[in-house]
């Protein structure tokens, strides 16, 4: 069965056949700078079981990094580095269909966590935006 998922508006969605190799919240600066939020989630397949629909753009994020998003919508989707993870695409869990389906394993890049989301599941939790009942 496959594993789907796709970006904001749709132009691009993406299968991966098999189990992931991993799934791991990610709490580095450049993770954290590129998507805007505080961690990101990466889910990982070898890069010759994943399909993907659409056109993406690319970012070069380092010497050996490649992140790929939407054009369209901004949606982050892809990171690809042959040196550090050869033949390995990591993909935002943040983009699965059913992100429910496959919970991440592990924190990496804990030495640039932000400390305040140590006690996130401390802070008041809504269930909708604050005043929209």
């Amino acid at each position: 069965m496959a594993t789907t998922g796709k970006c904001h508006c749709g132009a691009i969605s993406w299968s991966a056949e098999g189990p992931p190799e991993h799934h791991a919240i990610c709490h580095c600066d450049d993770c954290r700078r590129w998507s805007g939020a505080p961690m990101v989630g990466w889910i990982a397949w070898p890069a010759d079981r994943v399909t993907v629909s659409g056109d993406t753009a690319t970012y070069h994020s380092s010497q050996h990094g490649t992140r790929e998003f939407c054009g369209s919508c901004g949606t982050g989707l892809f990171y690809r580095n042959a040196e550090a993870l050869p033949g390995i695409i990591d993909i935002q869990s943040g983009t699965l269909d059913d992100p429910e389906s496959q919970p991440p394993g592990a924190q990496i890049m804990v030495k640039d966590r932000l400390g305040w989301t140590a006690g996130i599941t401390e802070l008041p939790a809504f269930q909708t935006y604050p005043g929209m009942d």
